[in-house]
């Protein structure tokens, strides 16, 4: 079982990898060895989650999903398989707690005036110096 939040966990088996070679440079550790993990993990499928909690998992990782609902992590950033694996699960975990966290709502403020007032009076001011370096001859 891996833990999300303190009261939600994922079974292991609704996760599937799947190991590729890494990019980049590397010598011969990245020419033969499939240390790049990409992890598949479907919320559509998982009924560890409410449909309203995978309703907000799906919004918030928009781009990490695909049409059918399956969340993709990549780690690439250890040398052996079984580091990347648990780097990859380590960051769906963050991933999904992120997305499950209630934000508060924004309280709408007005502007104070005295803020209004003084980036007015800057605005004429530096409106005056400005037309006091053109060219043309100013009078007050």
């Amino acid at each position: 079982m891996i833990s999300i939040t303190d009261d939600i966990s994922i079974r292991e088996d609704k996760i599937v990898f799947k190991a590729s070679r890494s990019g980049g440079p590397g010598g011969q550790n990245i020419n033969k060895l499939n240390t790049r993990i990409m992890l598949f993990f479907d919320v559509a499928d998982c009924d560890s989650f409410s449909d309203r909690q995978k309703r907000r998992i799906l919004k918030r990782l928009a781009t990490r999903a695909d049409k059918n609902g399956v969340i993709r992590v990549v780690s690439q950033k250890f040398r052996t398989q079984k580091a990347n694996r648990s780097a990859a699960v380590e960051r769906l975990q963050q991933l999904l707690a992120d997305a499950l966290k209630t934000r508060p709502v924004r309280k709408k403020t007005k502007v104070p005036y005295a803020v209004k007032k003084r980036r007015l009076e800057e605005k004429k001011r530096r409106s005056l110096l400005k037309r006091q370096r053109s060219d043309k001859s100013f009078e007050f």
